[in-house]
């Protein structure tokens, strides 16, 4: 019986986010990068999104955005494939008394036409790279039309294939890592908790493709760009002047050339389109 690789990676990603799943709030909820970074992509998407929104996140993990969604008056179905990222999610949302307005359900982003809440959303959300374990892009961009109401958005949060700050390691001599994106068009081998699978990088030339007949793009930022990113441990906490310099400077030129194309992963929001409503000119009949 031949096991299809896509999904032996998809599960093999799941196992390694599921051993980190007690842990991972932990290890990331009180670092400052990895709240700013949390900061801008909420932001992004409050600027467009329309009051009590149903939301579909993909990716949800332990739910931190989730819960911050429903705390803003949005109702959220948190889909995951990671058994153990869903267990933290339900505890956490129990927890909050958010459970009116959070629901879960283990799926996988590229078989959401098994989704048992598949009534229209005002968005489809994925944040920090959930899609870079997928070389099915395509797919999982194409099944966003059933879900998505007219008008709805898609926000992503997506690692490209170029990061300044990632290939400025060459100075360092990890040549490996300041070029891997570079050559990555067969994916390049990922760790979490020591567990390997694989991930790709996507350009956002190629989200854009796929999406521009049905969508229009609301916007496009880099995010840490001109901030380091979080892999770079206490840099906030060692240096906060400098820190607090970067993000003021990020903050003011994410949206241009050519700092949205280089940062550690990128915000790219769209908004479907409604669909063209004909009506016969009968003045003359």
């Amino acid at each position: 019986m031949l096991i299809d690789p896509a999904i032996h990676n998809e599960e093999k990603a799941a196992h390694a986010f599921t051993m980190q799943a007690p842990v991972f709030d932990e290890l990331y909820g009180g670092d400052k990068i990895v709240q700013y970074k949390r900061d801008r992509v909420r932001n992004h998407v409050l600027q467009y999104l329309r009051p009590k929104a149903r939301i579909l996140e993909l990716n949800s993990g332990t739910g931190e955005d989730a819960i911050f969604f429903a705390n803003a008056g949005h109702t959220v179905h948190a889909t995951d494939v990671s058994a153990g990222m869903q267990e933290q999610l339900k505890e956490k949302v129990i927890k909050a008394g958010l459970t009116d307005k959070v629901s879960c359900e283990m799926c996988s982003f590229t078989t959401l036409h098994n989704l048992q809440d598949n009534d229209p959303y005002d968005l489809i959300f994925s944040n920090f790279a959930g899609l870079n374990c997928t070389n099915e892009l395509d797919v999982v961009l194409q099944s966003f039309d059933k879900l998505l109401k007219p008008g709805g958005m898609v926000t992503l949060v997506v690692l490209p294939k170029f990061c300044l700050w990632e290939t400025l390691l060459v100075f360092k001599g990890k040549f490996q890592t300041a070029f891997r994106r570079f050559f990555s068009s067969k994916g390049r081998n990922a760790k979490v908790n020591g567990l390997a699978f694989i991930c790709w990088y996507h350009s956002p030339g190629y989200i854009i493709d796929q999406l521009k007949q049905k969508y229009n793009l609301l916007e496009l930022e880099g995010l840490c760009t001109i901030v380091p990113p979080s892999y770079i441990q206490y840099f906030a906490e060692s240096h906060p002047k400098t820190f607090a310099y970067l993000v003021k400077k990020e903050n003011r030129y994410k949206s241009g050339w050519p700092w949205k194309y280089i940062g550690d992963y990128y915000i790219i929001s769209f908004r479907k389109k409604y669909k063209a409503v004909f009506v016969a000119d009968t003045s003359h009949c």
